[in-house]
């Protein structure tokens, strides 16, 4: 059963940085957030950095501020090179991993890098994961490295398919190759992100990594597929296939009472 919604976009003011790949016309309130799960008995969530803001978490933390902290948690984004001490007033503030947008050819950073064993280090000693978007096709490449690294990690979007077939999508059978899968979880959402349907690929993903690594999202407020997406239309897509107390807890800390 399916209590927290851990991929949500809120943002009272619309300030893009500079460069921003895209940049929505409407705020994304709390509010509206909060009132989609009473009405589809959500218990609580994750509010995820949206991308158009860049590193500037202030409205993050500002909406953490303000609703309890046993129900809800935030994933800032963050350089490599954050200060220790900013990577602590964000976990004081509730936030409890950091993501990574690799899409769109991104870097990939390197985890024998220095900065990056730093930076991974760093997230560990704060309690935080990490998560990030990365296509299907690339993701195969970095599964190995991500399987290896200190802290769990979150795949959002089930890793942006590219094959309508799950026998045959790129990342999954890198991932059933690991011999040492490691603290790996799914993020079920957004099955549009992806050039194909990720619903067809729950089944392999369960069998592959198993319920309780799993974990769903929203995604709202569904930038730039506002058209084909409801709240409701995505929880009913997972609804009573999975049980996401246990990782939610383990990731997140939070619990639905």
């Amino acid at each position: 059963m399916i209590k927290f919604d851990c991929h949500a976009h809120v943002y009272e003011r619309i300030a893009p940085v500079t460069g921003a790949r895209y940049v929505p016309e409407h705020p994304a309130p709390l509010e509206a957030w909060q009132a989609l799960q009473v009405r589809n008995d959500i218990r609580g969530g994750v509010i995820v950095q949206v991308s158009f803001l860049g590193t500037d978490n202030s409205q993050l933390l500002t909406a953490l501020s303000g609703i309890e902290r046993h129900r809800f948690a935030g994933v800032a984004v963050v350089d490599i090179t954050v200060p220790e001490d900013e990577l602590a007033r964000l976990a004081q503030g509730g936030v409890r991993a950091v993501r990574w947008n690799l899409v769109a050819g991104a870097r990939l950073p390197d985890p024998q890098e220095g900065a990056v064993m730093r930076f991974l280090d760093a997230l560990r000693a704060h309690g935080m994961h990490l998560e990030l978007q990365l296509e299907s096709a690339r993701l195969a490449g970095y599964i190995g490295a991500l399987a290896a690294l200190p802290v769990p990690v979150v795949i959002d979007h089930m890793g942006l398919p590219v094959s309508a077939d799950p026998a045959h999508e790129p990342w999954l059978d890198a991932l059933e190759a690991c011999r040492d899968r490691g603290d790996i979880h799914i993020k079920l959402s957004a099955p549009y992100r992806g050039q194909a349907d990720v619903r067809a690929h729950m089944e392999r993903l369960l069998g592959l990594l198993g319920e309780g690594r799993m974990i769903w999202g929203s995604d709202w407020p569904h930038t730039r597929h506002e058209g084909v997406a409801t709240y409701a239309g995505a929880l009913r897509d997972v609804a009573g296939r999975i049980d996401d107390a246990a990782a939610v807890h383990r990731l997140y800390g939070l619990r639905a009472g």
